[in-house]
């Protein structure tokens, strides 16, 4: 049973749309559907609980120490089978999105930082596909570059059906339980265009909270 929602991204203004941010949006999404204010601070995140006791957690570190938050949630009680991390994927197309349990970081730093945090990758992860840079899909800077850039104002529909698919993949989670979710999403044909981000981030600062300007869907 899953009881830990984990949307990986980096804090800060700075950093609020871009596309490897999108861990952040999904989670926020979420809060929007069951009315959850993801505003208490604790285990260097900030987080919502649900009536049904899910916890939402958008870890405060910078992305590539997600791990550290994480140790601290499982410190709390939650092992690492009862989380699902939600995180940008290059390597699927935009708008893909996948279920998986358990495998490698791909290359993704922030799974990389909970993998070597937690001395395992047997958790649950939503992969939602972003992409790679046209023309440059294998230039390592131009990379780094499109996940810290914002989703282009042409893409601003794409991105509200793209954050819609990905929460409802997670709902699917809560409500089949994880192999009967996988079963259902993964089949879906559905893109609108990760595993591998690679994800050497330059680090920003502050706090930032998208809730109140995602659209709703």
């Amino acid at each position: 049973m899953i009881r830990l929602v984990v949307g990986l991204g980096n804090p800060g203004s700075r950093y609020l749309f871009t596309r490897h941010n999108v861990g952040f949006m999904v989670v926020d999404v979420l809060a929007m559907r069951w009315n959850v204010g993801v505003d208490s601070h604790g285990c260097r995140s900030l987080y919502g609980i649900s009536e049904d006791g899910v916890h939402l957690v958008k870890p405060q570190t910078y992305m590539n120490e997600s791990g550290k938050a994480v140790k601290e949630w499982m410190a709390r009680g939650f092992p690492p089978r009862e989380m699902l991390v939600i995180h940008d994927d290059i390597d699927l197309p935009l708008g893909a999105v996948k279920l998986k349990f358990g495998g490698g970081s791909g290359g993704h730093r922030g799974l990389q930082s909970i993998m070597d945090e937690l001395g395992t990758g047997d958790f649950a992860r939503l992969r939602v596909g972003v992409g790679r840079p046209p023309g440059r899909e294998h230039h390592h800077d131009a990379i780094v570059d499109f996940l810290l850039s914002p989703f282009l104002p042409e893409e601003e529909e794409d991105l509200v059906a793209i954050l819609r698919s990905a929460a409802d993949a997670v709902e699917t989670v809560l409500r089949k339980g994880l192999d009967k979710a996988m079963n259902l999403v993964n089949r879906q044909k559905g893109e609108l265009g990760g595993g591998d981000s690679e994800s050497e981030l330059r680090e920003g600062e502050g706090t930032g909270d998208t809730k109140n300007s995602l659209k709703e869907g």
